[in-house]
């Protein structure tokens, strides 16, 4: 092979090695390890998303619209995949057998998608031909196997959050959730409660950084969302421990807020989300003191009863949620989550939003409002 052919040969080896593993670090490595080529499609793919869900005055409009995003996303990456690994073998067969671009590029495609309309003339084009039609094979299996994977991890996290409204109402809030459970006479049953969301959050955490997809997978009603339920049941877990007189022999929630904000800031890891690691108690939070002693107010007038020194509980009720505050906030404005109360309705102190610029995603916060924002 003379240079030019030399060249052609190496670049489509890259091509196509690089685009196979873009597929298995997306589909196969059980890991949260970025690829460059998914971010690439993703953000690409969101960019219109954006512009489009900004132009509709409604937020179930929007959301209606953002719904469509991962789907298409996972597709167009499907479909990328498919294309590279094509344009890498089109410069291989020119290299090896010097013809056209055109015949190269036909034998290829003919390669790849089985067909066999284009048959390889001699032994070194028989045995690249069966090496891409292997690749297209393999990158059909892993679709085939990937979806259901997906849309299962999908299920059993919705399952949760949907059971959320029945207790939190719709939008959910802390505050709800607590003088529910209170009215229900539920208070008592707590600790199954804080068994099932750590294992909710193990789970999420497994999923949602292995397949990175699935954060922007949205609820089958506009006004539910995985994040919103994450935060609410975050500050449930916050107020018991700082606020609530709970009987002595209830289990702390200590460890499921501790499970909850790992699994946010292994969430916002991926999506290069910048926080503090190790925030000091008395670092400042979205909650202001007078949402958290309205809240407290709501629930001594439900009858619950509540620690005797105010002062005391909110400093350990901020010390709690300075752990999970800015990943919540942050995510949620690149989620584009419903506005609930404390969770997606307000931005982290300092939010720069330079991770949704990234993603090609994002809103102004306060633009999207549900239509019903009630508590039913």
């Amino acid at each position: 092979m003379d240079f030019p052919e030399t060249m052609a040969f190496g670049a489509g080896v890259v091509i196509a090695g690089w685009t196979l593993l873009s597929a298995i670090r997306t589909v196969i490595l059980p890991r949260s390890v970025q690829s460059a080529l998914s971010r690439v499609v993703f953000r690409g793919v969101g960019a219109p998303f954006r512009l489009l869900a900004h132009e509709r005055r409604s937020y179930a409009a929007r959301d209606r619209i953002m719904a469509l995003f991962a789907p298409v996303g996972l597709l167009v990456l499907a479909a990328t995949w498919v294309a590279l690994t094509a344009i890498g073998f089109t410069a291989i067969f020119w290299a090896v057998d010097s013809s056209s671009w055109g015949e190269a590029f036909h034998l290829s495609t003919s390669s790849i998608t089985t067909l066999g309309f284009a048959p390889a003339d001699d032994l070194p084009e028989r045995v690249l031909a069966f090496i891409e039609a292997g690749i297209g094979l393999f990158l059909v299996a892993l679709m085939v196997t990937f979806l259901p994977s997906l849309y299962g991890a999908f299920s059993r996290r919705e399952t949760r959050v949907a059971l959320l409204e029945v207790r939190a109402g719709s939008p959910p809030s802390a505050a709800e959730f607590l003088i529910r459970h209170h009215r229900i006479g539920w208070m008592d049953q707590l600790d199954e409660t804080w068994s099932d969301w750590e294992l909710w959050f193990a789970e999420l955490e497994e999923s949602h950084t292995s397949y990175p997809a699935l954060n922007f997978f949205r609820s089958p009603q506009p006004d539910r969302h995985w994040l919103v339920a994450a935060g609410t049941i975050l500050d449930v877990a916050a107020l018991v421990t700082s606020t609530v007189e709970v009987d002595g022999s209830a289990a702390p929630p200590a460890i499921t807020i501790r499970a909850g904000y790992i699994t946010l800031r292994r969430i916002a890891d991926f999506f290069g989300i910048d926080y503090d690691p190790d925030p000091a108690p008395d670092d400042p939070i979205a909650i202001t003191r007078a949402e958290f002693d309205a809240a407290c107010e709501a629930l001594i007038e439900t009858g619950l009863s509540l620690k005797a020194d105010r002062d005391q509980a909110w400093r350990d009720f901020s010390g709690w949620r300075v752990n999970y505050d800015r990943p919540l906030l942050e995510l949620a404005e690149l989620l584009m989550a419903p506005a609930a109360p404390w969770t997606s309705d307000r931005s982290a102190p300092g939010q720069t939003g330079s991770s949704r610029m990234r993603w090609g995603l994002g809103r102004r916060r306060g633009t999207i409002q549900p239509e019903a924002a009630e508590n039913r």
